[in-house]
């Protein structure tokens, strides 16, 4: 197939990625899981995210800081992939985290993260889905609610035993 015709082929479309990212302290099958950022350090944590990401012009229409993961609905930039762009946040943020004392100890992200693309027609129920995370983690656990989605669509997990 000839696809010279779309090239150059601009669009008012945005591409939307959910992202999630585990802190360290998170460990799947521990039902008493460590917590890491507080809602004292979630409020300066989600504004450096927004700020570092447009700073590499990336735009997040909304992130939600947990205690033991984070959340983001992103509009993915051309010019990063999503594995550039998790190394860049990630390692940017446990600088400037550690830097500012915002938790005790030494922060870290655990080493994955998880990256779904999200249709224009999904983009304000997943940024709801995001808004009401505190609500939402009061009925379930992150862990419970990631175990079930990667049953329920037949993903498979790599923790560390699977590596």
């Amino acid at each position: 197939m000839d696809i010279s015709r779309f090239n150059g082929l601009r669009s008012d479309r945005h591409v939307y990625a959910f992202l999630f990212s585990l802190l360290d302290s998170l460990d799947l099958g521990n039902s008493g899981l460590g917590k890491s950022l507080n809602k004292t350090a979630a409020k300066p944590v989600s504004r450096y995210l927004h700020e570092y990401a447009e700073s590499k012009s990336v735009y997040i229409k909304i992130n939600y800081v947990n205690a033991d993961h984070v959340h983001a609905l992103v509009d993915l930039s051309t010019a990063l992939s999503i594995e550039e762009l998790m190394q860049l946040v990630k390692g940017s943020s446990s600088h400037w985290i550690n830097s500012h004392d915002i938790v005790t100890g030494k922060f870290a992200w655990g080493r994955g993260y998880g990256a779904f693309s999200v249709s224009q027609s999904n983009v304000n129920r997943v940024a709801r889905y995001i808004a009401d995370q505190e609500e939402h983690h009061r009925v379930r656990t992150f862990a419970e609610e990631l175990r079930e989605f990667i049953d329920r669509h037949g993903l498979r997990w790599k923790d560390e035993e699977s590596r």
